[in-house]
Protein backbone atom coordinates (compact mmCIF):
# COMPACT_ATOMS: atom_id res chain seq x y z
CA UNK A 1 0.00 0.00 0.00
CA UNK A 2 1.41 3.85 -0.74
CA UNK A 3 1.69 5.57 2.24
CA UNK A 4 0.02 8.97 2.69
CA UNK A 5 1.43 12.38 2.21
CA UNK A 6 0.28 13.91 4.90
CA UNK A 7 2.40 16.07 6.99
CA UNK A 8 2.96 16.61 10.72
CA UNK A 9 2.68 14.55 13.48
CA UNK A 10 -0.36 12.33 14.60
CA UNK A 11 -1.00 13.15 18.10
CA UNK A 12 -2.00 10.39 20.35
CA UNK A 13 -4.97 12.66 21.55
CA UNK A 14 -5.74 16.33 21.27
CA UNK A 15 -6.92 17.90 24.25
CA UNK A 16 -6.68 21.85 23.04
CA UNK A 17 -8.77 21.04 19.68
CA UNK A 18 -11.59 19.43 22.25
CA UNK A 19 -11.48 22.95 24.22
CA UNK A 20 -11.44 24.79 21.07
CA UNK A 21 -14.99 23.39 19.61
CA UNK A 22 -16.32 24.17 23.12
CA UNK A 23 -14.42 27.35 23.91
CA UNK A 24 -17.32 30.32 24.01
CA UNK A 25 -19.31 27.78 26.26
CA UNK A 26 -16.27 27.08 28.28
CA UNK A 27 -15.50 30.33 28.71
CA UNK A 28 -18.81 31.74 29.78
CA UNK A 29 -19.07 28.72 32.12
CA UNK A 30 -15.78 29.29 33.93
CA UNK A 31 -16.53 33.34 33.86
CA UNK A 32 -19.82 32.35 35.13
CA UNK A 33 -18.30 30.22 38.16
CA UNK A 34 -15.65 33.05 38.79
CA UNK A 35 -18.14 35.90 39.08
CA UNK A 36 -19.99 33.54 41.56
CA UNK A 37 -17.59 33.74 44.23
CA UNK A 38 -19.03 30.25 45.31
CA UNK A 39 -16.17 28.03 44.70
CA UNK A 40 -17.17 24.26 45.85
CA UNK A 41 -19.66 22.71 46.94
CA UNK A 42 -22.03 24.80 45.18
CA UNK A 43 -24.74 25.19 42.52
CA UNK A 44 -22.43 23.52 39.30
CA UNK A 45 -21.61 20.50 41.53
CA UNK A 46 -24.89 20.07 42.84
CA UNK A 47 -26.62 20.62 38.99
CA UNK A 48 -23.79 18.23 37.00
CA UNK A 49 -24.37 15.42 39.81
CA UNK A 50 -28.04 15.66 39.10
CA UNK A 51 -27.15 15.95 34.77
CA UNK A 52 -24.60 12.80 35.21
CA UNK A 53 -27.05 10.65 37.40
CA UNK A 54 -29.53 11.31 34.59
CA UNK A 55 -27.40 10.42 32.18
CA UNK A 56 -25.79 6.94 33.65
CA UNK A 57 -29.66 5.70 34.23
CA UNK A 58 -29.48 6.19 37.82
CA UNK A 59 -30.51 7.91 40.90
CA UNK A 60 -27.43 9.62 42.26
CA UNK A 61 -24.06 11.04 41.73
CA UNK A 62 -21.85 12.23 43.75
CA UNK A 63 -18.46 14.25 42.72
CA UNK A 64 -14.81 13.78 44.13
CA UNK A 65 -11.55 14.81 43.76
CA UNK A 66 -10.46 12.08 41.14
CA UNK A 67 -11.17 8.46 39.90
CA UNK A 68 -9.13 6.69 42.23
CA UNK A 69 -10.90 8.56 45.25
CA UNK A 70 -14.34 7.21 43.31
CA UNK A 71 -13.11 4.17 43.66
CA UNK A 72 -11.86 3.91 47.55
CA UNK A 73 -14.31 6.33 48.77
CA UNK A 74 -17.12 3.90 47.06
CA UNK A 75 -15.13 0.57 48.77
CA UNK A 76 -15.20 2.71 52.31
CA UNK A 77 -19.20 3.37 51.73
CA UNK A 78 -19.46 0.13 51.17
CA UNK A 79 -17.67 -0.55 54.45
CA UNK A 80 -15.15 -2.55 53.20
CA UNK A 81 -11.49 -2.22 54.91
CA UNK A 82 -8.77 -4.24 56.79
CA UNK A 83 -9.00 -7.88 56.78
CA UNK A 84 -11.38 -7.97 53.84
CA UNK A 85 -10.40 -9.00 50.29
CA UNK A 86 -11.39 -7.36 46.82
CA UNK A 87 -11.04 -9.08 43.65
CA UNK A 88 -9.43 -7.05 40.80
CA UNK A 89 -8.21 -7.44 37.74
CA UNK A 90 -5.03 -8.58 36.91
CA UNK A 91 -4.73 -6.34 33.71
CA UNK A 92 -5.36 -2.64 34.58
CA UNK A 93 -4.05 0.53 35.82
CA UNK A 94 -2.67 0.38 38.91
CA UNK A 95 -5.01 3.17 40.78
CA UNK A 96 -7.49 -0.36 41.12
CA UNK A 97 -5.52 -1.55 43.01
CA UNK A 98 -4.15 1.13 45.19
CA UNK A 99 -8.07 1.74 45.75
CA UNK A 100 -8.10 -0.84 47.32
CA UNK A 101 -5.26 -0.74 49.07
CA UNK A 102 -6.09 2.24 50.40
CA UNK A 103 -9.09 0.78 52.55
CA UNK A 104 -6.61 -1.50 54.40
CA UNK A 105 -8.62 -4.55 51.93
CA UNK A 106 -6.85 -7.12 50.10
CA UNK A 107 -6.31 -6.50 46.57
CA UNK A 108 -6.92 -10.03 44.94
CA UNK A 109 -5.68 -9.98 40.95
CA UNK A 110 -7.68 -12.33 38.58
CA UNK A 111 -6.72 -12.80 34.79
CA UNK A 112 -8.81 -11.36 32.33
CA UNK A 113 -10.01 -13.52 29.42
CA UNK A 114 -7.49 -14.58 26.79
CA UNK A 115 -8.69 -12.13 24.00
CA UNK A 116 -10.53 -9.45 25.70
CA UNK A 117 -9.33 -7.38 28.56
CA UNK A 118 -11.97 -7.74 30.94
CA UNK A 119 -12.43 -10.23 34.04
CA UNK A 120 -13.28 -13.63 33.33
CA UNK A 121 -15.85 -14.95 35.55
CA UNK A 122 -15.13 -18.39 35.03
CA UNK A 123 -11.54 -17.54 37.13
CA UNK A 124 -13.38 -15.08 39.38
CA UNK A 125 -15.35 -17.69 41.20
CA UNK A 126 -12.24 -19.66 41.76
CA UNK A 127 -10.82 -16.75 43.70
CA UNK A 128 -13.69 -16.73 46.23
CA UNK A 129 -12.32 -16.96 49.79
CA UNK A 130 -14.30 -16.45 53.12
CA UNK A 131 -12.95 -12.97 53.05
CA UNK A 132 -14.16 -11.49 50.11
CA UNK A 133 -16.06 -9.04 49.90
CA UNK A 134 -16.41 -7.07 46.83
CA UNK A 135 -15.80 -7.48 43.09
CA UNK A 136 -13.95 -4.57 41.46
CA UNK A 137 -14.36 -5.41 37.58
CA UNK A 138 -12.47 -2.57 35.33
CA UNK A 139 -14.38 -1.40 31.84
CA UNK A 140 -11.00 -1.43 30.23
CA UNK A 141 -9.50 0.73 27.13
CA UNK A 142 -14.02 1.41 26.88
CA UNK A 143 -15.61 -2.43 26.80
CA UNK A 144 -17.46 -3.37 29.24
CA UNK A 145 -16.99 -6.26 31.46
CA UNK A 146 -19.51 -9.26 31.57
CA UNK A 147 -21.41 -7.80 34.04
CA UNK A 148 -24.54 -10.51 34.19
CA UNK A 149 -21.73 -13.32 35.23
CA UNK A 150 -20.30 -11.19 37.92
CA UNK A 151 -23.65 -10.37 39.33
CA UNK A 152 -24.41 -13.49 39.47
CA UNK A 153 -21.60 -14.63 41.25
CA UNK A 154 -21.78 -11.76 43.64
CA UNK A 155 -25.48 -12.37 44.25
CA UNK A 156 -24.90 -16.57 45.00
CA UNK A 157 -21.80 -15.11 47.14
CA UNK A 158 -22.89 -12.26 49.28
CA UNK A 159 -20.51 -9.82 47.84
CA UNK A 160 -20.36 -5.90 46.67
CA UNK A 161 -19.79 -4.94 43.08
CA UNK A 162 -17.76 -1.71 42.43
CA UNK A 163 -17.29 -1.20 38.92
CA UNK A 164 -14.33 0.77 37.67
CA UNK A 165 -15.57 2.60 34.89
CA UNK A 166 -12.94 5.35 34.42
CA UNK A 167 -13.01 4.44 30.75
CA UNK A 168 -16.25 3.88 30.29
CA UNK A 169 -18.29 6.92 30.05
CA UNK A 170 -21.05 6.30 27.84
CA UNK A 171 -20.81 2.40 27.25
CA UNK A 172 -23.27 0.25 27.54
CA UNK A 173 -24.16 -3.50 28.65
CA UNK A 174 -26.95 -5.45 27.34
CA UNK A 175 -28.63 -1.81 26.70
CA UNK A 176 -27.92 -0.64 29.89
CA UNK A 177 -25.49 2.22 30.69
CA UNK A 178 -22.61 1.25 32.65
CA UNK A 179 -23.28 3.03 36.14
CA UNK A 180 -27.11 2.37 35.50
CA UNK A 181 -29.77 1.15 37.85
CA UNK A 182 -27.80 -0.83 41.16
CA UNK A 183 -24.74 -0.28 40.09
CA UNK A 184 -22.16 1.18 42.10
CA UNK A 185 -19.68 2.38 39.34
CA UNK A 186 -16.44 4.56 40.03
CA UNK A 187 -15.82 7.56 37.27
CA UNK A 188 -12.99 9.81 36.19
CA UNK A 189 -12.77 13.22 34.79
CA UNK A 190 -8.83 12.93 34.21
CA UNK A 191 -8.20 15.30 30.88
CA UNK A 192 -7.48 12.49 28.30
CA UNK A 193 -10.59 10.28 29.37
CA UNK A 194 -13.93 10.88 27.15
CA UNK A 195 -15.27 13.11 29.86
CA UNK A 196 -12.83 14.63 31.51
CA UNK A 197 -11.95 18.37 32.60
CA UNK A 198 -9.14 20.54 33.40
CA UNK A 199 -7.22 18.60 35.66
CA UNK A 200 -8.55 15.75 38.02
CA UNK A 201 -11.99 14.88 39.12
CA UNK A 202 -14.39 11.75 39.24
CA UNK A 203 -17.69 10.44 40.56
CA UNK A 204 -19.61 7.53 42.19
CA UNK A 205 -22.65 6.66 40.43
CA UNK A 206 -25.62 4.80 42.62
CA UNK A 207 -29.11 3.95 42.96
CA UNK A 208 -28.97 3.87 46.84
CA UNK A 209 -29.44 7.21 48.06
CA UNK A 210 -28.18 6.07 51.71
CA UNK A 211 -24.91 4.76 49.99
CA UNK A 212 -24.66 8.21 48.05
CA UNK A 213 -25.26 10.04 51.67
CA UNK A 214 -22.60 8.44 52.74
CA UNK A 215 -20.41 8.82 49.94
CA UNK A 216 -21.24 13.04 50.35
CA UNK A 217 -19.64 12.58 54.35
CA UNK A 218 -16.89 11.00 53.46
CA UNK A 219 -16.00 13.44 50.98
CA UNK A 220 -16.31 16.14 52.97
CA UNK A 221 -14.17 15.41 56.47
CA UNK A 222 -17.42 12.92 57.47
CA UNK A 223 -19.49 15.66 57.29
CA UNK A 224 -23.06 16.69 56.72
CA UNK A 225 -22.91 19.89 58.64
CA UNK A 226 -20.21 22.07 59.12
CA UNK A 227 -17.86 21.63 62.05
CA UNK A 228 -19.92 18.12 62.57
CA UNK A 229 -17.96 15.23 61.84
CA UNK A 230 -19.77 11.70 62.21
CA UNK A 231 -16.94 9.94 60.54
CA UNK A 232 -13.13 9.95 59.68
CA UNK A 233 -13.78 11.59 56.26
CA UNK A 234 -11.23 13.33 53.67
CA UNK A 235 -11.01 16.01 51.60
CA UNK A 236 -12.41 14.99 48.23
CA UNK A 237 -14.54 17.77 46.23
CA UNK A 238 -14.81 17.91 42.59
CA UNK A 239 -15.06 21.73 42.43
CA UNK A 240 -16.90 24.52 40.84
CA UNK A 241 -15.13 25.06 38.08
CA UNK A 242 -14.30 21.54 36.87
CA UNK A 243 -18.08 20.59 37.15
CA UNK A 244 -19.28 23.48 35.22
CA UNK A 245 -16.86 22.27 32.33
CA UNK A 246 -18.29 18.77 32.61
CA UNK A 247 -21.60 19.75 32.34
CA UNK A 248 -20.66 21.84 28.72
CA UNK A 249 -18.93 18.37 27.94
CA UNK A 250 -21.52 15.82 29.23
CA UNK A 251 -23.68 17.24 26.51
CA UNK A 252 -21.48 16.34 23.88
CA UNK A 253 -20.35 13.03 25.28
CA UNK A 254 -22.34 10.81 23.06
CA UNK A 255 -21.69 12.84 19.33
CA UNK A 256 -18.20 12.54 20.42
CA UNK A 257 -18.07 8.73 21.70
CA UNK A 258 -19.82 8.35 18.10
CA UNK A 259 -16.85 9.77 16.44
CA UNK A 260 -14.59 7.78 18.55
CA UNK A 261 -16.53 4.72 17.43
CA UNK A 262 -16.46 5.53 13.60
CA UNK A 263 -12.58 5.95 13.74
CA UNK A 264 -12.39 2.65 15.80
CA UNK A 265 -14.37 1.02 12.54
CA UNK A 266 -12.02 2.40 10.19
CA UNK A 267 -9.30 0.57 11.71
CA UNK A 268 -11.01 -2.73 12.37
CA UNK A 269 -11.41 -2.62 8.62
CA UNK A 270 -8.50 -1.14 7.92
CA UNK A 271 -5.99 -3.64 9.87
CA UNK A 272 -8.53 -6.65 9.54
CA UNK A 273 -6.26 -10.01 8.62
CA UNK A 274 -2.96 -8.36 9.00
CA UNK A 275 -0.83 -11.60 10.05
CA UNK A 276 0.99 -10.79 13.74
CA UNK A 277 -1.68 -7.86 14.65
CA UNK A 278 -4.30 -8.93 16.79
CA UNK A 279 -7.25 -6.47 17.25
CA UNK A 280 -9.35 -5.75 19.75
CA UNK A 281 -12.98 -7.88 20.11
CA UNK A 282 -16.49 -6.42 21.29
CA UNK A 283 -18.21 -9.11 23.30
CA UNK A 284 -21.96 -9.60 22.54
CA UNK A 285 -24.37 -7.56 24.58
CA UNK A 286 -21.56 -5.08 24.70
CA UNK A 287 -21.53 -1.10 23.00
CA UNK A 288 -18.07 -0.16 23.85
CA UNK A 289 -16.63 3.55 23.73
CA UNK A 290 -13.14 2.97 22.58
CA UNK A 291 -11.49 4.99 25.22
CA UNK A 292 -8.44 3.19 23.57
CA UNK A 293 -7.74 1.44 20.45
CA UNK A 294 -5.35 -1.27 21.26
CA UNK A 295 -3.44 -3.86 19.31
CA UNK A 296 -1.47 -6.90 20.63
CA UNK A 297 2.04 -8.43 18.79
CA UNK A 298 4.23 -10.10 19.72
CA UNK A 299 6.81 -7.13 18.06
CA UNK A 300 5.32 -4.18 19.61
CA UNK A 301 8.64 -2.49 20.29
CA UNK A 302 9.08 -2.73 16.85
CA UNK A 303 5.85 -1.30 15.51
CA UNK A 304 6.12 1.71 17.92
CA UNK A 305 9.53 2.25 16.54
CA UNK A 306 8.20 2.44 12.63
CA UNK A 307 4.88 4.10 13.61
CA UNK A 308 6.92 6.79 16.02
CA UNK A 309 9.61 7.06 12.78
CA UNK A 310 6.15 7.75 10.18
CA UNK A 311 5.34 10.92 12.71
CA UNK A 312 2.60 8.43 14.34
CA UNK A 313 2.07 9.24 18.50
CA UNK A 314 1.31 6.02 20.03
CA UNK A 315 1.06 4.31 23.94
CA UNK A 316 1.36 1.46 26.01
CA UNK A 317 -1.23 0.79 28.64
CA UNK A 318 0.45 -0.78 30.64
CA UNK A 319 3.86 -1.46 29.92
CA UNK A 320 4.21 -3.01 33.41
CA UNK A 321 1.84 -5.55 35.12
CA UNK A 322 1.07 -4.44 38.46
CA UNK A 323 1.97 -7.49 40.28
CA UNK A 324 5.45 -6.81 39.13
CA UNK A 325 5.33 -3.35 40.13
CA UNK A 326 7.81 -2.16 42.64
CA UNK A 327 4.86 -0.85 44.67
CA UNK A 328 3.46 -4.64 45.30
CA UNK A 329 6.88 -6.51 45.89
CA UNK A 330 6.16 -8.85 48.28
CA UNK A 331 2.65 -9.02 48.00
CA UNK A 332 1.46 -9.70 44.82
CA UNK A 333 1.68 -12.95 43.11
CA UNK A 334 5.29 -13.62 41.22
CA UNK A 335 6.64 -13.47 37.46
CA UNK A 336 4.98 -16.07 35.51
CA UNK A 337 2.15 -16.69 37.91
CA UNK A 338 -0.06 -14.06 36.03
CA UNK A 339 0.45 -15.10 32.35
CA UNK A 340 -2.45 -13.13 30.35
CA UNK A 341 -1.59 -9.88 32.34
CA UNK A 342 2.19 -10.46 31.38
CA UNK A 343 0.95 -11.73 27.76
CA UNK A 344 -0.91 -7.59 27.15
CA UNK A 345 1.62 -5.83 29.04
CA UNK A 346 4.48 -7.42 26.54
CA UNK A 347 1.98 -6.86 23.68
CA UNK A 348 -0.46 -4.19 23.56
CA UNK A 349 0.32 -0.92 21.68
CA UNK A 350 -2.91 2.04 21.80
CA UNK A 351 -3.01 3.84 18.35
CA UNK A 352 -4.51 7.25 18.19
CA UNK A 353 -8.01 7.51 18.16
CA UNK A 354 -10.73 10.59 20.58
CA UNK A 355 -12.91 12.72 18.84
CA UNK A 356 -10.81 14.95 17.36
CA UNK A 357 -8.37 12.64 15.54
CA UNK A 358 -9.54 13.00 11.68
CA UNK A 359 -10.43 10.55 9.29
CA UNK A 360 -7.15 11.18 7.29
CA UNK A 361 -5.44 10.79 9.83
CA UNK A 362 -6.51 7.61 11.18
CA UNK A 363 -6.12 6.34 7.46
CA UNK A 364 -2.50 7.37 7.30
CA UNK A 365 -1.81 5.33 10.89
CA UNK A 366 -3.55 1.99 9.01
CA UNK A 367 -0.99 2.43 5.75
CA UNK A 368 1.83 3.23 8.51
CA UNK A 369 1.05 -0.47 10.62
CA UNK A 370 -0.12 -2.32 7.36
CA UNK A 371 3.30 -1.12 5.72
CA UNK A 372 5.39 -2.37 8.71
CA UNK A 373 3.03 -5.55 8.73
CA UNK A 374 4.27 -5.99 4.99
CA UNK A 375 7.59 -5.50 5.78
CA UNK A 376 7.65 -7.96 8.65
CA UNK A 377 6.03 -10.52 7.04
CA UNK A 378 8.81 -10.61 4.48
CA UNK A 379 11.43 -10.59 6.72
Amino acid sequence: MTARTETGRVPFLDLRAAYEELRPETDAAVARVLDSGRYLLGPELEAFESEFAAYCETGHAVGVNSGMDALQLALRGLGIGPGDEVIVPSHTYIASWLAVSATGATPVPVEPHEDHPTLDPLLVEKAITPRTRALLPVHLYGHPADLDALRDLADRHGLHIVEDAAQAHGARYRGRRIGAGRSVAAFSFYPGKNLGCFGDGGAVTTGDPELAERLRMLRNYGSRQKYRHETKGTNSRLDELQAAVLRIRLAHLDSWNGRRSALAAEYLSGLAGLPGIGLPVTAPGTDPVWHLFTVRTDRRDELREHLDARGIDTLTHYPVPVHLSPAYAGEAPPEGALPRAESFARQVLSLPIGPHLERAQALRVIDAVREWAEQTGRA
